[in-house]
């Protein structure tokens, strides 16, 4: 079900699933708590699904902590204008709605074809009734800003936000740095469908003059690392807990008896704030060296933009290995038109200096290679295909 039917009508359970009900199996009607609330598809960057049930009370929880986020910078949330292109089954796309709601501030939908059209987009945004007159906000994730960015009228339109929060994968350094060229107010942030959404961000001054990561804590979000690094979290808008087919008997608490929750990122927490460095389950071991795949796909990505090689989307896989126990292998999806063996070439090429650990041991072509529509790799989806593909050849 769709978030924006919510209030159109009454409830007829104190809780709804959001998205596809076909996806997943709805939570056992016995297991669920006391609502209202919602039930949240949370896939994470390994692809395992699982549902989050988030009671009503902690997204407006959510809301209003962002609400006082964006008072500290100077901007009234009533006054605002809030567009929105992301999915509203998934958390980053459902709270852009929810906290216009709470706020009395109204709310755009924009869908996701015009996200690839920018003089349409422009158009479209031209004839809503609210678009003059009110601080606009936005939330991207990294994907459309680079399409936004590569063309003229995009860029137009960026300039005009007030905010916008970019979210759901790492910015890359190099889009980061055009962006800041082009005046464009982003304000990178981190969160989760445990956490509701936004648990830190970094505002857009701050940004503009050249701070990196996802800034500080929501005030009412407190953040602490582990001695291995990974980052864990602690506020009143925790998931209730958790449901997974693999369990279908029970919910899983999310957090430790001190309310701690475990993000599975590793992070550092400096004097600039959060920078969140990648999954800690999707580190590779290879010959003695922790690589962390994210980190060497948006290496690759940067080397092959400043190159102007025509890679559209790059994945890292850890793969058994007798010799070194795991090794990378790439998956690539060239641009359209371009030669493919001359792409495999150059990229074997602009990683011939990578450290052996570092450097992809296969160059694999494939086509249809993309991110979820919330900006997330689902690297188990990607393995399965892999092996299907070896199989194939084999």
């Amino acid at each position: 079900m769709e978030a924006s039917a919510l209030l159109s009508r009454p409830w007829e359970s104190p809780w709804l699933q959001l998205g596809e009900s076909s996806s997943v199996p709805p939570v056992p009607e016995r297991l669920l708590p006391r609502g209202p609330g919602l039930v949240i598809g949370s896939g994470g960057s390994t692809g395992g699904r699982r549902l989050c049930l988030q009671p009503a009370a902690h997204l407006d929880r959510s809301a209003a902590a962002t609400a006082e986020w964006l008072r500290t910078i100077g901007m009234d949330p009533a006054a605002c204008l809030t567009l929105n292109p992301l999915p509203m089954h998934h958390v980053s796309g459902l709270m852009p709605w929810w906290r216009s709601r709470c706020w009395g501030s109204p709310h755009a939908p924009l869908a996701p074809d015009l996200m690839k059209r920018p003089e349409a987009l422009v158009r479209h945004c031209n004839e809503l009734p609210d678009w003059r007159g009110r601080a606009r906000l936005l939330s991207l994730v990294p994907t459309q800003l680079a399409r936004l960015m590569a063309h003229p009228a995009g860029e137009a339109w960026l300039q005009g936000f007030a905010v916008i929060w970019v979210g759901g994968a790492a910015l890359p350094g190099s889009l980061a740095a055009r962006a800041r060229e082009m005046g464009i107010r982003l304000a990178p942030c981190y969160g989760a469908t445990e956490t509701a959404a936004m648990v830190a961000a970094l505002p857009p001054e701050r940004f503009l003059a050249g701070a990196a990561g996802c800034g500080d804590p929501l005030p009412d979000v407190d953040l602490r690392l582990t001695e291995a690094g990974g980052l864990q979290v602690r506020t009143d808008r925790l998931a209730c807990g958790c449901w997974s087919p693999d369990q279908p008997d029970r919910i899983s608490p999310l957090a430790d008896a001190e309310g701690w929750w475990s993000s599975g990122d590793r992070a550092v927490i400096g004097e600039g704030g959060l920078q969140v460095i990648g999954r800690i389950d999707t580190a590779v071991q290879s010959g003695g060296e922790t690589v962390f795949p994210e980190q060497l796909e948006q290496r690759l990505m940067e080397a092959a933009r400043r190159q102007r090689l025509p890679l559209a989307a790059v994945l890292l896989l850890g793969v058994d290995d007798d010799e070194w126990g795991a090794r990378l292998v790439a998956l690539i999806r060239p641009e359209v038109g371009c030669s493919e063996k001359d792409l495999l070439a150059a990229l074997q090429t602009l990683t011939i200096d990578w450290m052996a650990a570092e450097r992809p041991s296969r160059w694999v072509l494939c086509p249809d290679l993309a991110a979820s529509g919330a900006g997330k790799w689902q690297r188990d989806h990607w393995r399965r295909w892999l092996k299907r593909v070896d199989a194939a050849e084999a």
